[in-house]
């Protein structure tokens, strides 16, 4: 009997080899615990035949690995990311052994993959020493979701043939070298051998546009994009415009449409009658869809508004299943904006009066830049006859934002008083009127009226986040924000601008969003709980350091190129920092005790200023997380196995230490209530400087009647509030799905699940 074949990659054609199959698969098999080389084998049941492609063997044995994933056998997902570690070398080289640095770039250049200002900035004795940087051994310390998230997302590839031209670490030297080409000779390769060793390392995590984009000609890596639409033809036409340019560029949308005047408005005079948000809000709908986003990701959109908007009992629907095309836009998120009155409204049992924006004249613009004024204007526009208006009662208005929050999961909120009063910005000149799509960002904007306004304000935000699951010690941050600020500076002038009203902003105000990830595992590896305030402390000390440090290297920065050209359109500039603007009702829940010397960094920051506006945010992380093999962002885990779909199929990732620690991580559906969790978002929030992507979940099988009470809903919406949480994200509800399953995954469509 003839011995069979197999075709190899090259296709060339050769004798079966099984003990070098064997061999492969004990490789990747080594120093990891209760993991079984013949059980991969025998799982696998790979049907030999005559020609078999080894691709196909290979494929098959990683999927066999990664099917063997549990709870009890958690380092399967080692094993089945060597193995895919393995393919994808072989795809990308031929071999398992990567070239070296220069040669590989020379390559990918050639081939316009990569960017020529690599070849421009680095010499051949610079990419040497580079490649003596690189440590492609770490590719080793990936979980098999990360190595197909990059795989998916952020390897470069051409994603019509599926062709692979690069390996992990290639990655992370790459973006170092672009953001650090311009810093002095002498000492710049010593800044990217640093930068490469936090971020290969997981100490510090980085946002999908960077690690798709930064080495190739693409050029925009914000993750964030705030767009202000006015209340005009002009500035519609121009908002819809710069949507499809930002969304062709991977970036997630924030669009504020609040001012657009009501149903019946009257236009030019009465000469014509108004159709309402509705259609334009189908506009922008149609904007936002009509880009792929480069095959990384689909088009996303937030679109906010005020709840005292005349026609916000029709925006409260928009994307509810109930009701027909024409009175829906249901490929939207919306943000609804709440300020004091209107709670105040509520826990008095009062009514809430909706206006169009356009019939009450200073009102919008003091809802976010003067709460006192907001206060008399509206009081004096209830009273006079001759405005249009409608009355609800305000537990009516509530009660149908919570229920549309709690059957879509993605009406969400944000407390526009909060958002200015404890905010970077002076209100008085540069108010914050909006968030972003994941509710995290919190910067000023002003409206377009053509694309290329000189007027008009597009804010940016650029994004990354630290793992706290990979910090031995608080005083680490010190470094890692040093490195984190630097590179997230430089790729601001790194990057390109299709619309200059976001390259203006931008230059003026250099806003940064750093946050976290990996939260969950920090609290369990530090034997505390979400629940039952014993987080309390420890989360007031490690965000405090957080937003400390941040502000100290941002101030550095300010010290060699100056501050951000909008500094004094700051509350930093005259010495006011977040430690002084919080709420207050946070000292009840813990400690307003400061380890650090803010009273120094204070005098250095009036007398040097900031490079950024901003500096820190807090952000889902669906994704970078993986990579890390961390916890999303703040959240606590579903399960300890998280399921999640990917176009590559279902993706399985174990909690870190896991075997370790089990008893010490608290499983969101075992959290008996929010309040535990607000609390930690209250404190967080008392540091950073924008806005945190804060979710509320709620298990209806806690409840008497298997449903969630709707004064436990508002119940939630107040206390935020009272905590000064500034924005809510999703609303949670467990359906007895099986709860390692994870497929909330919107940002997925939008760049800033980072």
């Amino acid at each position: 009997m003839s011995t069979l074949t197999v075709t190899k990659r090259n296709g060339k054609t050769e004798n079966i080899n099984l003990e070098k199959i064997h061999k492969v698969i004990t490789w990747a098999a080594e120093d990891l615990d209760n993991v079984s080389v013949s059980q991969v084998e025998l799982k696998a049941q790979i049907q030999f035949f005559n020609g078999i492609r080894t691709t196909d063997i290979h494929e098959t044995l990683i999927k066999s690995a990664a099917d063997l994933i549990s709870e009890n056998t958690p380092d399967y997902q080692y094993l089945a990311a060597r193995l895919a570690i393995f393919h994808l070398r072989k795809k990308a080289y031929g071999n398992f052994e990567p070239p070296h640095l220069y040669d590989h770039v020379r390559n990918l250049v050639e081939q316009n993959r990569y960017d020529q200002s690599l070849l421009d900035n680095y010499t051949k004795a610079e990419f040497d020493e580079l490649n003596n940087i690189i440590d492609h051994s770490r590719d080793m310390n990936f979980s098999y979701a990360a190595v197909k998230q990059l795989e998916g997302k952020y390897l470069v590839q051409n994603r019509v043939t599926g062709e692979i031209y690069e390996s992990p670490q290639f990655i992370y030297i790459l973006i170092a070298a672009c953001l650090f080409a311009n810093y002095d000779k002498a000492t710049r390769l010593d800044l990217i051998g640093r930068f490469y060793d936090a971020v290969s390392k997981f100490k510090i995590s980085l946002p999908t546009p960077i690690m798709s984009g930064i080495r190739t000609p693409t050029r925009q890596f914000s993750s964030c994009v705030l767009i202000e639409c006015g209340d005009s033809l002009d500035s519609i036409n121009a908002t819809s415009s710069a949507i499809v340019k930002y969304v062709s560029q991977r970036a997630g949308i924030g669009i504020n449409a609040g001012a657009i005047r009501a149903l019946g408005s009257p236009i030019r005079g009465g000469e014509a009658f108004h159709t309402g948000c509705i259609p334009f809000y189908k506009h922008f709908q149609t904007a936002v869809k009509s880009c792929s986003q480069g095959g990384v990701r689909g088009g996303a959109a937030t679109v906010f508004y005020p709840i005292w908007h005349l026609e916000v009992e029709s925006l409260l629907v928009l994307k509810n299943n109930r009701g027909v095309e024409e009175n829906r836009v249901r490929h939207l998120d919306y943000g609804v904006q709440f300020n004091r009155l209107m709670y105040q409204r509520l826990i008095k049992g009062g009514n809430i009066t909706l206006f169009s924006p356009s019939d009450v004249p200073g009102l919008y613009d003091a809802f976010f830049a003067d709460q006192e004024e907001f206060d008399r204007l509206y009081t004096m526009y209830e009273q006079d006859p001759s405005i249009r208006k409608q009355t609800v009662k305000a537990s009516d208005l509530f009660t149908l934002f919570a229920s549309e929050r709690a059957s879509t999961g993605r009406i969400y909120l944000q407390n526009v008083d909060h958002c200015n009063t404890h905010s970077p910005f002076d209100p008085a000149v540069a108010p914050v009127k909006q968030s972003n799509l994941c509710l995290e960002i919190a910067l000023p904007t002003k409206p377009l009226n053509r694309v290329d306004d000189p007027e008009g304000e597009i804010a940016l935000c650029t994004l990354s986040a630290f793992n706290l699951g990979a910090l031995d010690n608080l005083d680490e941050l010190e470094e890692l924000s040093e490195l984190i600020v630097r590179a997230l500076d430089a790729l601001l002038d790194y990057q390109n601008y299709p619309i200059p009203a976001a390259q203006r902003a931008t230059e003026m105000r250099r806003t940064l969003g750093v946050g976290v990830i990996n939260y969950a595992y920090y609290l369990a590896k530090n034997g505390v709980r979400y629940s039952d305030g014993s987080a309390n402390d420890l989360t007031h000390k490690t965000f405090e350091a957080i937003q400390y440090y941040l502000l100290k290297a941002s101030n550095k920065l300010s010290k060699e190129f100056g501050p951000c050209l909008a500094f004094d359109e700051t509350t930093y500039a005259k010495g006011i920092l977040p430690i002084d603007t919080y709420k207050k009702e946070i000292d009840n829940i813990v400690s307003n005790e400061l380890t650090y010397n803010w009273e120094t960094l204070r005098k250095d920051i009036v007398e040097h200023g900031l490079r950024n506006s901003t500096l820190s945010a807090l952000m889902p992380s669906e994704t970078s997380s993986q990579i890390s093999n961390a916890t999303n962002g703040i959240e606590p885990p579903r399960g300890f196995v998280s399921v999640k779909a990917s176009k590559d199929g279902i993706l399985k990732q174990v909690v870190p230490e896991f075997e370790r620690l089990k008893e010490q991580y608290e499983l969101l559906w075992s959290i008996p209530s929010n309040d535990g969790y607000l609390q930690l978002v209250g404190i967080m929030q008392k540091f950073i400087d924008q806005s945190i992507s804060a979710n509320t979940n709620y298990d209806p099988q806690k409840f008497e009647s298997q449903k969630v009470p709707m004064k436990v809903i508002l119940k939630d919406l107040l206390t935020a509030y009272k905590l000064g949480v500034k924005t809510l994200y999703y609303h949670n509800t467990r359906d007895g799905a099986d709860d390692q399953q994870d497929d909330m995954d919107d940002c997925a469509s939008g760049a800033c699940k980072i």
